[in-house]
């Protein structure tokens, strides 16, 4: 009877029993997790738990690798043009990522709302949810397309560009303000493909649109094929060419039959517009923080030289790499924590947060090997100043310190805005990016720098406050997850 007991208790996906020692008790002490209340999840349950979420996080981590490594071979064939060119593109991206906070608050909103949607089995809800997020960011896109445009200028001196990379970097950021309404349409779709675990819609349509820049890029930038060499202007027309077939693409996934999201007019309800207000404002809160923030952190190192601003673009790929690779196993958490909240499951949801985290420990582990044995091979890729070349190489051990502790926020975070809990990650953001963050970086930089002067110090300093601000932001979520609260919030 007794033997039964124990039995039925291993098969309940709580309580295993395991002899010490055996092939159940070393997975449990490698990948176990607990549910909210503090109890063990059972093997058989734990073994789906991770299926769940490598099914859908696998896709996302091989598309946001694919994408850094295309995006870092756009560097390099932009870094041909010099090191001017290189700063001049980079200087794009912060002034880019401000543009589009708006757009990225209102999906951070769609993915939490047709997350919980699609866990009660509300599929109508998903779509009408879908629908009216489609319209109101049609109406962000046309509006950033013409600021972007016209004041491009204004954005690219707010973003630190001085003699060397002002012109370039406005003709950059004309071109690619053209396609920002389509862009916004692919954020937003697939944003919605996101929460209902359709990954693989959204790494078929960003590879097949990044290997279309890339492949324009080629023939753009130095002149091949026939081609005229257009340089700067070149790499600019080849991205906004990439992201309109990128949007095509979803907007033909959706229009398709047979599939879960159907587009047709809104009908606006109050009840979603709620929803996405509650989770989009806050998310906006943080973006507008991770944006200013990044906005100071660019001006000051632009602030130290064109060299030590190209070496911090160069390492910037390496890290946008680690952090795309995190960033793809926490959809797999904010998908399925939010499907779990749908169906309340309290207890699947803390348990997805926490495999999640566990998975993204075992990526950063092998990111960090791999870094530290290429480091000088990653830097050659890249440029062959052996200035920027030493500067890279130094940074890239800071980096390699500071993999688990930043991915392991970014899959945090994840699982916390699956929840709706985004005002604890703006925040968080508040805190250690737009405050902590740019003022280490000032005093490395500069005072810390002055006192050794001819070293790599300056170079180095940007790394320093980044591993500072993964672990204070590491540790913040950990303890919000912990404590349990989110698991409680409402959206609709």
């Amino acid at each position: 009877m007794h033997v039964k007991i124990q039995a039925a208790r291993a098969n309940d996906g709580r309580a295993p029993v395991r002899r010490k020692g055996s092939t159940v008790d070393i997975f449990q002490r490698v990948f176990g997790v607990k549910d909210h209340e503090g109890k063990p999840i059972g093997t058989s349950q734990l073994k789906k738990l991770y299926r769940e979420t490598l099914n859908i996080a696998w896709p996302s981590t091989v598309e946001g690798a694919l994408l850094s490594v295309i995006g870092s071979v756009d560097t390099m064939m932009v870094g041909t043009l010099g090191a001017a060119s290189i700063a001049a593109v980079g200087l794009t991206g912060q002034p880019r990522m401000i543009m589009l906070v708006l757009a990225q608050a209102l999906c951070v909103g769609t993915t939490a709302l047709c997350a919980r949607r699609k866990g009660a089995d509300d599929q109508a809800a998903a779509n009408a949810c879908l629908n009216q997020s489609l319209a109101m960011i049609t109406v962000i896109g046309v509006l950033m397309t013409l600021l972007g445009f016209w004041g491009a200028e204004w954005l690219m001196k707010l973003g630190g560009a001085n003699e060397d990379t002002l012109a370039l970097s406005i003709t950059y950021f004309r071109i690619i303000s053209l396609a920002f309404l389509p862009q916004c349409w692919q954020l937003c779709i697939c944003a919605a493909m996101r929460a209902i675990g359709k990954t693989r819609v959204t790494m078929i349509t960003n590879i097949t649109a990044n290997v279309i820049n890339l492949c324009l890029n080629y023939v753009l930038i130095n002149g091949k094929l026939g081609f005229p060499a257009l340089g700067v202007k070149g790499a600019a027309i080849a991205t906004a060419c990439g992201t309109v077939a990128a949007s095509l693409i979803c907007v033909f996934t959706v229009l398709g039959k047979g599939g879960y999201y159907h587009l047709k007019l809104p009908r606006f309800d109050r009840t979603t517009l709620s929803g996405l207000m509650k989770v989009g404002s806050s998310s906006m809160a943080e973006a507008v923080c991770l944006r200013l923030g990044f906005l100071l952190l660019a001006r000051l190192i632009a602030g130290i030289g064109t060299n030590a601003f190209a070496a911090y673009q160069i390492v910037s790929q390496v890290t946008s790499l680690s952090f795309t690779l995190g960033d793809g196993v926490a959809t797999g958490g904010t998908s399925l924590v939010g499907q779990s909240l749908g169906a309340r499951r309290k207890d699947l949801a803390m348990a997805h947060a926490r495999a999640a985290y566990r998975i993204g420990l075992f990526v950063s582990l092998g990111l960090m090997v791999i870094i530290f044995v290429f480091r000088r091979q990653i830097a050659l890729l890249f440029t062959t100043d052996e200035t920027i070349i030493l500067g890279v190489t130094a940074s890239l051990y800071v980096v390699i310190v500071a993999l688990i502790p930043q991915n392991g926020r970014v899959i945090l975070s994840g699982a916390l805005r699956g929840a709706g809990d985004v005002r604890f990650v703006a925040v968080c953001a508040l805190l250690s990016v737009t405050i902590l963050r740019p003022v280490l970086t000032w005093l490395f930089c500069y005072p810390v720098a002055s006192w050794f002067p001819d070293t790599q110090i300056a170079v180095v300093s940007p790394w320093i406050a980044f591993a500072i601000d993964a672990v204070v932001r590491d540790r913040l979520m950990a303890a919000r997850l912990k404590k349990g609260e989110w698991l409680d919030i409402k959206l609709s």
